[in-house]
């Protein structure tokens, strides 16, 4: 691990390859889990003020169960989730023709229509964050439904922390990005010499 201000980084975030490859997974991440996407407690309040804004993109089912239970629940860890759809799919979920499924929230932010991504915890995976003691543990996870992306990352020799410049910028900061950058050439030219 390597630490940067309070944070502290796997070393397989900056040595792993990582590019998601949707053509072959279909946003299977978006289905797949044991609970909603990790929201920040701050992140609450903007869904619910750009709700108006991104009906025309979810499906009915989506629009019911937030009127009935709202857009997100806390998880039997106490974090704040975003809803499910049938136990599954991510209540801002909604599915392309050929089955890929997409973000209702990142669709409406792309047209225009808000100034709101999409949860920083869906931004930067496979990055999971973690709080230890004082510090913000920045880890890279691995699961199955994700092993396409670490194949073609490796195929085209993307490091997962460059794949993931622009959601770990907008949780940490240009500044903390550019150390990490050097952290990892510093890595990989030690890497190579000691080969």
């Amino acid at each position: 691990m390597f630490q940067v201000n309070d944070t502290l980084i796997s070393e397989n975030l900056l040595e792993e390859f990582f590019v998601c490859d949707l053509v072959s997974c279909k946003g299977i991440c978006c289905v797949e889990g044991d609970a909603g996407a990790p929201l920040e407690k701050d992140e609450l309040k903007i869904i619910k003020d750009i709700l108006p804004e991104i009906q025309e993109f979810l499906p009915e089912n989506s629009k019911k169960i937030i009127r009935e239970k709202g857009f997100y629940y806390i998880d039997q860890d106490g974090d704040c989730v975003t809803s499910l759809v049938n136990e599954r799919e991510c209540v801002f979920a909604f599915f392309e023709e050929d089955g890929t499924c997409k973000c209702s929230l990142e669709k409406a932010y792309y047209q225009g229509k808000t100034d709101f991504c999409k949860p920083i915890s869906c931004h930067l995976y496979p990055v999971r964050l973690q709080k230890i003691n004082d510090y913000t543990a920045v880890n890279l996870h691995h699961w199955k439904v994700c092993e396409c992306a670490f194949v073609l990352g490796k195929k085209l020799k993307i490091p997962a922390y460059r794949f993931l410049k622009v959601p770990l910028i907008r949780r940490f900061g240009e500044k903390w990005y550019k150390e990490v950058e050097l952290i990892a050439d510093l890595l990989k030219e030690t890497r190579e010499r000691n080969d």
